[in-house]
């Protein structure tokens, strides 16, 4: 029976990435090479210390790729590939729900106390980064959604993430373009945003149009988006009185003048 030899490092990396310890990978790949084999061959094959051995197969036999026979001494066999891989995946996506529903009890008593008087901002960078924070900002709507964003930000990156918004719920859409079929449960106001950037004492007083929106979810929580000349989007959002304010008077602000400007 030979011993292990040159076991790929990719390979030992990809079992560490699944769970397993260096031991638990050389044993499970040396029990592959053989049709069961004592603890003391074991030993052998993997070259892991024989003190260790019995450890590392009552872990391999809990994670369900080594199976143990009854006899005397006892034999100790590898799950095929396909299904081994599939029970350590198994593993993983429970222990990853279990790991999420016990971090939420954390993130939501942060949510539960409060900030006192803090009026704290949180710049945000990354697309995906920004739309996860408004997917949660939108799916836990309680009284109001309203956004202001160009056409293609809100068709391309936004507007899949209203789906969860609860149907008693109002949004309230104003954008300077639409392409399709208009949404009927959402109120939209197709204006023509870009006469504002035209007209220069307006421009001064608005956020710039291009690639940007600015969201607020029931009066209490906004984000403003904005995108580089480079391309690469960032955001602030706040649950700040102050910001949540200035969103809501922007908003207004820009309905009033550009229905202004094209009378």
């Amino acid at each position: 029976m030979k011993a292990l030899r040159d076991v790929p490092t990719p390979l030992l990396e990809s079992l560490k990435s699944l769970g397993l310890t260096k031991y638990e990978a050389l044993v499970y790949i040396g029990l592959l090479r053989t049709a069961g084999a004592t603890a003391t061959e074991v030993h052998e094959i993997s070259g892991v210390p024989r003190a260790s051995v019995y450890p590392v197969l009552d872990r391999l036999v809990q994670k369900e790729l080594v199976s143990v026979s009854h006899t005397t001494p006892k034999r100790f066999d590898a799950v095929p590939p396909d299904q081994g891989v599939e029970n350590l995946m198994r593993r993983i996506e429970s222990d990853a729900e279990s790991a999420r529903a016990g971090l939420d009890v954390f993130y939501r008593e942060k949510e539960l106390e409060g900030r006192g008087d803090q009026e704290l901002v949180w710049t945000i960078y990354g697309e995906e980064n920004i739309r996860t924070r408004l997917a949660g900002m939108f799916k836990s709507a309680e009284r109001s959604v309203e956004l202001l964003a160009t056409g293609d930000l809100l068709q391309r990156s936004v507007l899949s993430l209203l789906d969860p918004v609860p149907g008693s719920v109002p949004v309230e859409i104003v954008t300077d373009c639409w392409t399709g079929e208009q949404p009927s449960r959402f109120r939209l106001h197709v204006l023509p945003l870009a006469a504002l950037c035209k007209t220069p004492i307006l421009a001064e007083k608005l956020l710039p149009y291009e690639r940007s929106g600015v969201f607020l979810v029931d009066d209490t929580r906004a984000l403003l988006w904005m995108e580089g000349a480079d391309g690469q989007p960032s955001a602030l959002y706040s649950e700040s009185a102050g910001l949540a304010l200035f969103v809501r008077r922007h908003i207004a602000t820009v309905m009033e003048w550009t229905k202004a400007a094209v009378q």
